[in-house]
């Protein structure tokens, strides 16, 4: 790309945030979000789209007009515009405008341009906080980490849950308003969640007796997963420690942004010289 040709002044501005030009464009553009945002929200009020609706939804073409440029901009000065439009931001950009487009087909579509908002995420670029969506990825992977124990917990409760639906239902019955199996199940998933709605309440004796027995059983699994996941999050900081020691006291177990040592506040190596084990 000729670093003194239009495509390149586009690349830098758009995808920049070096340059007051591309932190300026990234900064109304996020303007523009929000302002976006607050219109759908504004119009999904009754009282307020009674009286404003055709002017908010004309406000929201605008935007969907100047999202629609946007992205077309971004495909155009883009070094790898497959790659892009394949990335996470280049998904979010085309969801971001795609609802306005088939509410011509699908009415009430438009409102799932609140998709929108994961654009805001583009914050900790302009703003620097890049470090902060380290973290995010650090329990994102734990997450991943914990996703076959997950696995088996949901599936433990999925068979839970449709034991004691189907022992409520021949318990209480279409009488007492649990018509089928699946209508019992899902009373069984909101008291074994503790969530308790209330649309379904068991009225026998026995009834009664299998419903508490699912809310101490709730309360008893409830912290299951909390438990999982923060194992494989202590698991996945303790791997990210680095392995530099302390040139005073020899001792190692840093985190990889630490400037000084933990246990007698030396100073300690370049973090760019610095080992980090390999994930296992």
């Amino acid at each position: 790309m000729p670093r003194h040709s239009l495509k390149h002044h586009l690349y830098i501005i758009i995808f920049g945030t070096h340059t007051k030009a591309g932190r300026a464009f990234d900064i109304a553009l996020i303007v523009a979000i929000v302002s976006s945002l607050i219109v759908l929200l504004l119009e999904s009020i009754p009282s307020i789209r009674s009286h404003l609706g055709t002017e908010l939804r004309y406000i929201e073409y605008s935007f969907t007009a100047l999202f629609t440029v946007e992205y077309l901009l971004r495909l155009y000065c883009s070094p790898r515009p497959v790659a892009y439009a394949k990335s996470f931001y280049g998904v979010v950009d085309l969801l971001a405008i795609l609802p306005t487009y088939l509410a011509i087909f699908f009415p009430g579509a438009s409102f799932m341009g609140v998709i929108r908002a994961l654009r805001i995420m583009r914050i900790f670029r302009v703003l620097k906080l890049v470090r902060y969506l380290q973290d995010s990825n650090l329990l994102l992977r734990s997450l991943l980490m914990a996703r076959r124990k997950i696995f088996i917990f949901f599936s433990t409760v999925a068979i839970l849950v449709t034991i004691f639906g189907a022992l409520i239902y021949v318990i209480e019955g279409p009488k007492n308003g649990f018509t089928s199996i699946p209508q019992s199940i899902y009373w069984a998933i909101v008291t074994i969640t503790t969530v308790g709605y209330g649309d379904l309440v068991p009225q026998t004796p026995l009834g009664k007796g299998v419903a508490a027995l699912t809310m101490l059983l709730g309360y008893s699994i409830i912290a299951v997963p909390t438990g999982i996941i923060t194992t494989e999050l202590t698991q996945e900081m303790n791997s990210h420690k680095t392995l530099v020691k302390c040139p005073n006291c020899s001792k190692s177990g840093h985190d990889p942004d630490a400037m000084h040592c933990k246990h007698c506040g030396s100073e300690l190596a370049d973090p760019d010289k610095r080992v980090v084990p390999a994930n296992k």
